[in-house]
């Protein structure tokens, strides 16, 4: 499982973040509803930049995957860690939206 961690770049234009954004969320619910991307959303604390929950056979095919976001690759920088939860919270879906 990943974790990734998605800045986009600070020299986008408002009018650039607008089309961008669409085109990109396009691509996340693409694969939110194929079951690669598990949860996903925007910081709270800090603008055009989220974290999005991923689970893929392996790292080359999320490197695939990250290679399809629009702002990929000068116009984001991606952090991208590996991590194997341990414990998950049963109720874990309440907290959408909060």
């Amino acid at each position: 499982m990943y974790i990734i961690n998605i800045v986009v770049s600070e020299n986008i234009t408002t009018e650039q973040q607008a089309k961008l954004f669409a085109e990109h969320a396009e691509w996340f619910k693409k694969y939110f509803q194929a079951g690669k991307f598990l949860m996903l959303g925007p910081f709270k604390d800090q603008n055009h930049a989220g974290v999005i929950f991923a689970h893929t056979e392996s790292r080359a095919e999320l490197d695939q995957i990250l290679a399809e976001d629009c702002y990929f690759p000068n116009l984001a920088s991606y952090e991208i860690r590996e991590f194997e939860p341990k414990l998950i919270a049963a109720n874990i879906t309440e907290f959408a939206g909060k």
